[in-house]
């Protein structure tokens, strides 16, 4: 079993900047593909970025890329992703996925482990 926490979400303006982590209580066995996605109140939880950890590969959505960035660091078994100029529509509860397959995967069900979330709210 893959425990994935969340942190660093919060209220922020928009233009401005957040970042979010997820840490993994297991090694990158089970860790091989690291996702985020997020879910605004009435919508379907959607793909936002994505890194396979062997070698750093990284996708994006088309709504986030060029303002998010996905990245990790291998000695704290941590996912980052660092948002910029947030927008109003990036508000949502945003959630860490995890998943033991090497590949990059866009779809929830594409993962097997899922973090508790994270609240991101953007006023405008």
């Amino acid at each position: 079993q893959v425990l994935l926490v969340e942190s660093g979400g919060g209220l922020v303006q928009a233009g401005g900047s957040l970042r979010l982590s997820c840490a993994a209580s297991t090694g990158t066995f089970s860790t091989s593909t690291m996702g985020w996605f997020r879910q605004a109140p009435g919508k379907e939880r959607e793909f936002i970025a994505v890194i396979i950890w062997i070698d750093g590969s990284t996708a994006y959505a088309d709504s986030v890329k060029g303002r998010f960035t996905i990245s990790k660091d291998n000695a704290k078994n941590t996912v980052y992703l660092q948002m910029t100029s947030l927008k109003s529509e990036d508000t949502a509860v945003y959630y860490c996925a995890a998943d033991r397959r090497v590949g990059i995967r866009r779809t929830v069900a594409g993962y097997e482990y899922w973090g508790q979330g994270t609240q991101v709210t953007v006023s405008s």
